[in-house]
Order: C-alpha cells, then sequence, then structure tokens
C-alpha cells in the first residue's frame, strides 16, 4: 500500500537502557506551540460546547522531544482549517531543563549533574494532556494523538476522559497491552530486537540520574551514525542535523516504567487509528504489529484502523503531507 494506504483490522539498568529504544522518539523544530493563557471558566468545566464547533487535534510528542516537533504536521492541518495544539510536556520544550555542563560540552560533568526532569511520571504527563484535552473539548471534537513514547500518555487520558475523545491516534507509538503494560516492557519485547538501542550513547547511569540523558551535540561520528539510523535513516544531511539540534537531553525513566494499558470500557470504546512506520528503527514495525494486535484482541469489536507508511523512518516522512492526509479523515 502506499502511504495513505489503509487496512484494518522491576527496573533494572539494562532495563533502563532498553527503554532508550524511545529515545530520539520525536524532535523538536522550534519553540514550543502549547499556549498558556488562563483558562476561562466555560472551558474548566469540561464543557464540550456542541458538536458544531471545530475539531482540535491534540498532539503529543515522544522522549526528548517537544510540541513543536510536530510543526510541520501542525501547519498542514492548520491550513486545511483545523485547529491544532502541539502540547509541550512538563519540563519540555518552551520550558526545557537544559544542563549547565552541556551548554559547556563537560561530558564529566554531564554524567553527574542533577536533572529536574527525573521527578515526571506519566501521571504528570497525563494529568497535563487531560487539561488541555478538557479546554480543547469545550470548543468541539477533539482528536488526540501521540508519537513514540507519547502513546503512553494517549492510552492514559483515553482511560481517564473517554468522553472527551472523539477519535485516538498512535503515530509509530507505544500502545501498552497488559502483556507489555509499560513503554519499558513493549521495547524489550522480542518483535523490537531489530530496534537500535545506542547504549553507547547514554551520558552518565540512568539509575543514578533518574533520566535517560543524550547529547545530540555530539560530534562523535559513530554516535551520530547510531542517532541517525533511529530517528531518520534516509533523511539528507541537513534535515538529520535540524532534528538532531533540537532534541532535549533529559527524559525521565520513570516515564518509561510508567503503566499505560488502555481499559476495554474506555480507551476500548474509542475509535483509533495507527500511523504504522514501516522503516522505523526505534519502535521496530514487528513491535508496532504486536501493539496492534493486542489492541484488538482486547476490543475485537473495534480494532485499528491502520494506515501503513512503508518507507516512513520513526520520526515520519520528510515530507509531512502524507501524515496530515491520515489525520484529516479523522475529524468528524
Amino acid at each position: 500500500m502506499g502511504d495513505d494506504g489503509v487496512r484494518r483490522g522491576n527496573t533494572t539498568r539494562r532495563g533502563v537502557l532498553l527503554g532508550l529504544g524511545l529515545a530520539a522518539g520525536g524532535t523538536v523544530l522550534g519553540v514550543g506551540t502549547e499556549a498558556t493563557a488562563s483558562v476561562p471558566a466555560a472551558e474548566r468545566d469540561g464543557s464540550r460546547g456542541g458538536r458544531g464547533g471545530p475539531c482540535t487535534y491534540v498532539l503529543v510528542h515522544g522522549t526528548h522531544s517537544a510540541g513543536a516537533y510536530w510543526l510541520p504536521v501542525a501547519q498542514e492541518l492548520t491550513l486545511r482549517g483545523h485547529r491544532v495544539v502541539a502540547v509541550d510536556l512538563p519540563l519540555h520544550g518552551s520550558q526545557a531543563f537544559v544542563p549547565e555542563s552541556y551548554q559547556r560540552q563537560d561530558l564529566a560533568a554531564m554524567a553527574t549533574e542533577p536533572s529536574p526532569v527525573a521527578a515526571l511520571s506519566l501521571n504528570d504527563y497525563e494529568k497535563h494532556v487531560t487539561r488541555i484535552v478538557r479546554r480543547a473539548a469545550a470548543h468541539g471534537p477533539v482528536v488526540l494523538v501521540g508519537h513514540s513514547l507519547g502513546g503512553a500518555t494517549v492510552s492514559r487520558v483515553s482511560n481517564a476522559v473517554p468522553e472527551l475523545l472523539h477519535h485516538i491516534c498512535y503515530m509509530a507509538a507505544f500502545c501498552p497491552s497488559p502483556a507489555l503494560p509499560t513503554p519499558d516492557a513493549c521495547t524489550a519485547a522480542p518483535e523490537n530486537e531489530n530496534a537500535l538501542i545506542p547504549f553507547d550513547q547514554i551520558i552518565g547511569d540512568p539509575e543514578q540520574l533518574g533520566v535517560m540523558r543524550l547529547n545530540p551535540r555530539t560530534g562523535d561520528a559513530g554516535d551520530l551514525r547510531a542517532l541517525r539510523e533511529m530517528m531518520c535513516a534516509g533523511y539528507p544531511d541537513g534535515a538529520f542535523r535540524q532534528r538532531l539540534g533540537s532534541m532535549q537531553t533529559d527524559e525521565s525513566t520513570t516515564a518509561y516504567a510508567g503503566r499505560a494499558v488502555g481499559k476495554a470500557d474506555t480507551w476500548g470504546r474509542l475509535p483509533r487509528t495507527y500511523l504504522r512506520f514501516g522503516k522505523d528503527r526505534t519502535i521496530a514495525t514487528k513491535l508496532q504489529d504486536r501493539m496492534i494486535a493486542e489492541a484488538d484482541a482486547l476490543t475485537p469489536h473495534n480494532p485499528f484502523r491502520v494506515h501503513d507508511f512503508p518507507t516512513a523512518p520513526h520520526i515520519g516522512p520528510l515530507d509531512p503531507a502524507p501524515v496530515a492526509n491520515a489525520l484529516a479523515v479523522l475529524a468528524p
């Protein structure tokens, strides 16, 4: 099928490191785009405001990333008349923590510098996105989309407020199941054996720091090859450098270990779509297939709708239009 084809259908050091299958989850292309204005009273109560309003896409980025990862897709959707909120998760994007030692490129200091990101969990991500969904739902239907680690947040929010969501979508994202209940478990699954886990690119000890720390400013040729293959093999040099240069250093290991299993009576009642990337070396395509199959087994009456992108690497096609096409049809 083509890019718009559709078919239906205990934390150990090694465990933490395997979680780096998430590492290049989505990368930042500019500043964060999430609004921070005060919340009007009409929005605080979660009222829908009627389904006659415009559809809002709430886009959740992956690990070591920010809302601006979505900028090219968000622009496409906006130009087609949709509302889009590209979320910055806590301490990401416009509020990102940047280690002082990273600025100096002092790798020895980077290996030990504490990070406030270590205190974050999927609970924090879920609460943050749920607040945004409540505000957006006051104006009409909401389509919630997650990339990479962002899929875990999609599942958690779908369990919490299914009544506020019109459709959910996983873009090369983790969709945990009873058998694979956390992103760490998904990453360690045998179906992910062909993924690239950049053990040599980790700075410091994740168990001690509480974060997975990378050095996107590395000049080491081996590190650059590994990160490129994980993220965006086949991209031109300039596009790779752009994405690499806008990655964040830190992601919480606690978030990787958080449970995010969709429940049949909440998450399972929502229409859902999976954007399946065929050249993904971070979340291997076989793992994507297993997660889709296990979700469908939980709700056989409501299977995933799957869009195949056979040549897409983990961060997606260089051209955002095919992804925007797949998302645009999810609006009511």
